[in-house]
């Protein structure tokens, strides 16, 4: 169970928002929608303990993040509006140094398999400059493949993503949030995607 109460965020000299607050259970899925400027990377960043609130608590499984930081950090998959991945390396290469900087068994055979759901089969040992954006995109979403840990917090998961691709990814939420997983998502885009329940939280 993942909760935010009371949470106000100040940039500079403007609030952003103020006494925002949800709960979000086993196998629940919350859109994040808002213009442009409006918060949403903020509260992200928030969520995932790398930006403190102004006022207000977020507590993991009815205790503050605060309190239970490694922990927290155990049961989270952040994958941020940027890909993260290294351009020197190949699609293969990054997918196993993000294992290991995550402290997860990730064998190269599950590796391999992973990159070739993505679609990137051919393209496993290809240095990540030589692809498209579309590609590189790709790589840091394989990474949800193998992914097993509970709370996925994704930003803009589908940008430069074809129409193949996005259906697939919409499956990837899907399976985990039906395992019992919980998401909390930035999207411009509507997309189909089955969940016990779908929240929207709103920032203007």
């Amino acid at each position: 169970m993942l909760e935010a109460d009371n949470l106000e965020c100040v940039r500079g000299e403007r609030r952003l928002f103020a006494g925002l607050g949800f709960r979000l259970e086993a196998g629940e899925l919350l859109y994040l929608q808002g213009k442009n400027g409006s918060g949403k990377t903020s509260l992200l960043r928030m969520l995932i303990g790398l930006l403190p609130p102004e006022s207000g608590e977020i507590r993991w499984q009815g205790e503050s993040i605060k309190t239970q930081a490694d922990e927290f950090r155990a049961n989270l998959c952040y994958l941020g509006h940027l890909n993260a991945i290294k351009e020197e390396l190949t699609p293969l290469e990054n997918l196993l140094a993000a294992a290991r900087m995550a402290d997860e068994i990730l064998s190269e055979d599950d590796a391999l398999d992973a990159l070739e759901q993505v679609g990137l089969a051919g393209r496993e040992d290809l240095a990540c400059r030589y692809l498209s954006q579309g590609q590189k995109r790709r790589v840091a979403l394989a990474r949800l493949v193998k992914e097993k840990r509970p709370l996925w917090i994704l930003d803009e998961p589908f940008v430069a993503l074809d129409v193949a691709a996005v259906d697939w990814l919409a499956g990837i939420i899907s399976g985990h949030l039906q395992r019992g997983g919980l998401a909390v998502m930035t999207t411009h885009q509507h997309v189909d995607i089955a969940a016990g329940a779908v929240r929207e939280l709103r920032l203007s």
